[in-house]
């Protein structure tokens, strides 16, 4: 049997690979943050990185980092 934490694990992967020909992604970060922008995600690494030109932003994150995904 699955955790709950291993099978959101799975849908945040599984988002985040559908999500990377998206224009625009939001990703809701576990403590909070709410970020909008491009995504590269290298799914080897089971990390990416959000590029919001607008605001010039740019952050690394891990999967274990991200709460929800949107795009």
């Amino acid at each position: 049997m699955k955790t709950r934490t291993s099978s959101d694990s799975q849908r945040l992967y599984d988002l985040l690979l559908s999500a990377r020909t998206a224009d625009k992604v939001t990703l809701y970060f576990k403590d909070g943050r709410v970020l909008h922008g491009a995504l590269i995600f290298n799914p080897l690494k089971g990390a990416g990185r959000v590029i919001n030109i607008d605001q010039e932003l740019s952050v690394d994150f891990r999967l274990d980092q991200l709460r929800d995904l949107r795009f």
